[in-house]
């Protein structure tokens, strides 16, 4: 499986002036990500800190920082992400303590 990322991320002034076309800018991104060879898991607005949250996959932490790259300069969104493992992936970091 491949590594899983949790996305926060929040509108920029500039996107907010504009959101009537936020659900076209949302398809391109997951439409990008998706050609980078990722996965989208779940998209969600949400209300409190944070405009968005989005799970996916990427096939490594370099796919997904090339993407978080050409993301935040389309200027859109301002992102904090969470590198996510399993509880099975959990379980085997565990294995290894001494």
């Amino acid at each position: 499986s491949m590594p899983t990322y949790v996305l926060l991320a929040n509108l920029t002034d500039t996107a907010i002036k504009t959101i009537k076309i936020a659900p076209k800018r949302i398809n391109k991104a997951i439409k990008n990500f998706e050609e980078m060879g990722g996965k989208l898991i779940g998209f969600y607005t949400t209300m409190g800190e944070y405009d968005y949250v989005v799970i996916g996959e990427a096939p490594s932490d370099e796919v997904a920082m090339t993407f978080l790259l050409r993301l935040g300069s389309a200027g859109d969104v301002r992102t904090k992400t969470l590198r996510a493992f399993t509880k099975e992936e959990l379980a085997e970091m565990l294995k290894k303590l001494p």
